[in-house]
């Protein structure tokens, strides 16, 4: 009996640990093929490649970013080979069974709930001709609308499940993708949006067996490592033990991502972490969702945020991890004004990352449950998106996605942080404001119908900022100037701005610094560069404020200075330089 286990994952650099561990717990009674896809392979592509492999029995791993763009492809198969047993399993399936055993008539079987155990057992049902009712744990038809529904079964052992990371088809692959590893299942909290609330209990896998795990993986060349854990670091000492263990047997270049629970961070687990990680090592992903108690208090989220925000505030004062925090929009009684303050609440904190999602009815869970409660109106099918409620309109929603639009081009791309900081600082009320004027801009000019280059970001955003005539419209373009030419790693081919330095002028300014180096600063003198140097690896412009003095103090003093930008091509880094203009006009005229 052939049996092939496969997915549609959103994206090529992600794996799927759960065909991993139905592998690994399978063999070595069963032999077990895995094969893995996007959502944006053509579905006939797809079909192809699994009856290429001739299997009798495949098994489909769902999740609410791949259901739709599974359902043609077992409907292709079925047709194909009626033969072929399908089965489907994971969180999008375990709950409203019957509604996917109706919908989906080509499906034989669905197991629910954790599948290791489960999906064995159902092999050796199903390869010795056996029962299927003796099978916990599945939903499955007897007859053509008969569907059966067997009792649950109870949790695995997790130390019982064999490593699902050391398949050799794997290894090639490792430095290329996401690694995805989990210490623990369960949730202790019960947010009423999420699936994990469901599941009662933490478990716990072998720490000394993870940390075995953990080596294997960085030997065999794993780059970025997720830790898919709801809450990592629920259990302090585990948490801590692991941090140290990972801070002793890192590798060079290697990534570990965390979800953390911000409010419960102790102090003094943060202070080691500042002191004792290499910079980059860690990156956490806090959800923040909202910051509205009562809103809180309706999904029962229990989040003290004066704690939250000094976990967050520790974390970026400490340098050495970068956050990436959450924030759910179309949660119950969470009005445009109020997550307008949410937004605010969380921004000005400063994270690496903010990211804006949008409220999911999850089948399953409570919020679904309790949808005509907060007069939820949502996407009939996955992801089940909310397109509005009680207290926020579809307009809203709308315009919040605006904000989440450049919110993601700008802040989390970190293309123009420095423009960006004046402008939610000087030129508008609030963050929330500006991203939503200029959301709301960028989609009255279709831009976002259409693609862009780097420089598109810089013209549109130059363009919205002449719409508004403001008055530092002369510094702000000086901030894009440094922004753009200090965030490349080589000289760029192209620039944005129309009013660049003449060569005949861009010529006695390399004369000057060749003649008189010390006007931009001992280093410069360094780096003790030739003409040649300067005018193969560097920039230079005017800028309408004093650079140095602003990149020192964060002020801006609106003295003209001459910037030159030096990039080495070996190191990759840029070098910033900048001397206020008068001083090379003195200097011009003493020579």
């Amino acid at each position: 009996m052939k049996t092939v286990v496969t997915t549609l994952n959103a994206k090529y650099i992600h794996t799927c640990l759960a065909l991993r561990y139905l592998k690994a717990y399978a063999e070595p009674e069963f032999s077990i093929e895995m094969a893995e896809f996007t959502i944006k392979d053509p579905p006939m592509n797809v079909a192809t490649d699994l009856y290429t492999m001739q299997p009798d029995v495949i098994g489909f791993s769902c999740y609410i970013w791949n259901i739709e763009e599974t359902i043609p492809v077992i409907s292709m198969l079925k047709k194909i080979n009626p033969q072929l047993i399908i089965v489907l399993g994971g969180p999008e399936v375990t709950y409203d069974t019957d509604y996917w055993m109706k919908r989906i008539p080509e499906v034989d079987v669905i197991v629910m709930g954790e599948g290791e155990a489960t999906f064995k057992e159902l092999l050796s049902v199903i390869d010795n001709n056996g029962d299927l009712a003796d099978v916990k744990g599945i939903a499955y038809r007897q007859g053509d609308d008969d569907i059966k529904f067997t009792y649950p079964r109870e949790k695995v052992d997790l130390n019982e499940i064999p490593s699902p990371f050391q398949f050799e088809e794997d290894l090639p692959d490792l430095s290329k993708r996401v690694t995805y590893v989990e210490t623990s299942r369960g949730c202790p909290f019960s947010c009423q949006f999420c699936l994990s609330s469901i599941e009662v209990g933490v478990r716990y896998f072998n720490i000394e067996r993870m940390k075995q795990e953990l080596i294997f993986l960085m030997d065999h060349g794993a780059k970025t490592i997720k830790f898919v854990d709801r809450t990592f670091n629920i259990r302090r000492s585990y948490a801590m033990d692991m941090f140290q263990f990972l801070i002793d047997h890192h590798r060079e270049g290697v990534v570990f991502q965390f979800e953390i629970t911000g409010d419960i961070m102790r102090p003094e687990v943060l202070e080691f972490l500042n002191e004792h990680a290499p910079e980059g090592l860690f990156r956490f992903e806090i959800g923040v969702q909202s910051t509205n108690d009562e809103t809180n208090k309706l999904i029962q989220r229990r989040q003290n945020f004066e704690k939250l925000s000094r976990t967050i505030t520790m974390v970026k004062d400490g340098g050495k991890i970068v956050q990436h925090l959450d924030l759910i929009a179309g949660l119950p009684e969470e009005d445009y004004s109020s997550f307008r303050k949410t937004f605010n609440d969380v921004f000005a904190m400063r994270p690496e990352e903010l990211q804006l999602g949008f409220l999911k009815l999850l089948r399953g869970t409570g919020l679904r449950i309790q949808a005509e409660e907060f007069g939820y109106v949502s996407m009939d099918h996955a992801p089940y998106e909310i397109l509005a409620n009680n207290v926020l309109s579809f307009a809203d929603i709308v315009k919040i996605k605006q904000v989440e639009d450049v919110l993601n081009k700008y802040w989390n791309d970190h293309r123009m942080d420095h423009t960006l900081e004046y402008i939610v600082t000087h030129i508008f009320e609030t963050p929330f404001d500006f991203f939503q004027t200029f959301g709301a801009y960028w989609e009255q000019q279709g831009w976002s119908r259409i693609g862009h280059q780097l420089e598109d970001l810089f013209t549109r955003l130059l363009d919205f900022l002449k719409d508004k005539n403001l008055e530092q419209l002369k510094i702000l373009k000086g901030m894009m100037k440094l922004d753009y030419l200090a965030n490349h790693k080589h000289k760029p081919r192209k620039i944005w701005w129309n009013d660049s330095m003449k060569k005949n002028e861009r010529s006695r300014f390399v004369s000057e610094f060749i003649s008189n180096p010390t006007l931009l600063g001992e280093e410069f003198v360094d780096l003790a560069l030739t003409e040649r140097d300067i005018f193969k690896h560097t920039i230079i412009e005017r800028i309408p404020f004093h650079v140095q003095h602003y990149l020192t103090t964060g002020e801006i003093n609106q003295t003209n200075s001459i910037m030159l930008i030096k990039y080495n091509p070996k190191t990759l880094q840029t070098s910033i330089f900048s001397v206020p203009s008068e001083e090379v006009k003195v200097a011009t005229k003493l020579a």
